[in-house]
């Protein structure tokens, strides 16, 4: 009788998309001794490339459920990753805190009771005497700014991250095709992958993280998922003003909904939008700085130097993200909205766990 590690080193897993959730798999995988071939053709256009990297778990408001059980694993397991992938890249690290600010006192009596309730040692508010706003009342020109710190939260930059990972994944021989999966099937206990140019890719399991084309590859009627485009913009802006130096701000902090990750002294990045469309809206700009009653000069005199946007995918009609075992070898793993750096640990956990347990 074959061991089980045999079994995993001959066992060939397709892997369908090559974002963070899709790398992260491939790497899990090929750590645990299976042979990976990651396939998809526009590597570098996936929604992963205009992620912004924030880890928005511990701040979670949401203590409970399986939305909550995600973030919690994640936030758990993102140290051990952080320090074995370091390896390929000393850069490597999550920037912390994170901040969440409100000008609505609704909204921040809200996040006192949060705090409050929870007793998270982690978790702090923030008002006027707190360093952090007096230097972004300062930048931005307001009074009345207030919210919460997280001290355990923070941001992975995505590029480095993604970089890392194809280090990791070329160190470790994983198999790389840039062919287009039409059609998936099974036959003879394999399944086929094809390709556009016809190429029939063979392997014992596939793993579908390719977002919204993943429902393209499945009978997606039989098996009840929708998916819909949730786009994502950001941009980069400089600021040619002498008075203000964005090096004072936080190194990540989102206000009223808006990421904003200062860069330098007079350059920003602001992002976060949700377009239930596969196409950006106009006028950019003022959908991104349209977070305050009135903007500070230096920002309505900036100049977008870089805007980029991606396009996320977010199930409807159940909760994001999508893990499910559709059939025998066969798993989607994807939907996740805004959270799928936070929560490429926890996926990629739970796909190895279907996996040994399917070849034991």
């Amino acid at each position: 009788m074959k061991s089980l590690k045999e079994n995993f080193q001959k066992a060939h897993i397709v892997v369908i998309g090559s974002g963070i959730i899709g790398k992260f798999n491939a790497l899990e995988l090929s750590e645990l001794g299976f042979q990976v071939t990651i396939i998809d053709p526009t590597e570098l256009q996936n929604s992963s490339y205009a992620a912004l990297g924030l880890l928005m778990g511990n701040m979670y408001q949401k203590r409970k459920g399986r939305s909550w059980d995600l973030r919690k694993q994640s936030i758990e397991l993102w140290p051990q990753w952080i320090t074995f992938l370091q390896k390929f890249n000393s850069e490597l690290n999550i920037e912390k805190p994170l901040i969440q600010l409100t000008t609505n006192e609704e909204k921040f009596k809200k996040l006192e009771k949060f705090i409050y309730e929870n007793n998270d040692q982690n978790l702090r508010i923030l008002e006027g005497e707190s360093i952090f706003i007096k230097n972004i009342n300062k930048a931005f020109q307001t009074k009345n700014i207030k919210g919460m710190i997280s001290i355990k939260d923070g941001r992975i930059n995505p590029f480095y991250l993604l970089q890392t990972l194809d280090k990791y994944l070329k160190h470790k021989k994983v198999n790389f095709s840039k062919g287009e999966i039409i059609k998936i099937r099974k036959s003879n206990n394999q399944w086929i992958s094809t390709t556009r140019n016809n190429e029939n890719i063979k392997s014992d399991m596939v793993i579908l993280c390719n977002s919204l084309k993943a429902i393209d590859l499945i009978d997606s009627i039989s098996h009840n998922i929708t998916l819909k485009p949730v786009l994502g913009q950001a941009m980069e802006i400089d600021v040619n003003d002498a008075e203000v130096d964005l090096l004072s701000l936080p190194k990540q902090f989102n206000i009223n909904g808006k990421n904003i990750i200062p860069k330098s002294k007079n350059k920003l990045i602001i992002g976060s939008t949700d377009e239930y469309s596969t196409k950006p809206e106009e006028n950019t700009f003022e959908k991104l700085t349209n977070f305050l009653d009135k903007k500070p000069n230096w920002l309505m005199k900036g100049k977008i130097s870089k805007k980029w946007y991606g396009i996320r995918s977010r199930p409807d009609g159940e909760p994001s993200p999508i893990m499910k075992n559709l059939e025998d070898g066969l798993i989607i793993c994807t939907g996740f909205y805004k959270n799928g750096i936070l929560l490429a640990p926890a996926c990629s956990k739970w796909v190895a766990n279907e996996i040994k347990n399917y070849f034991s």
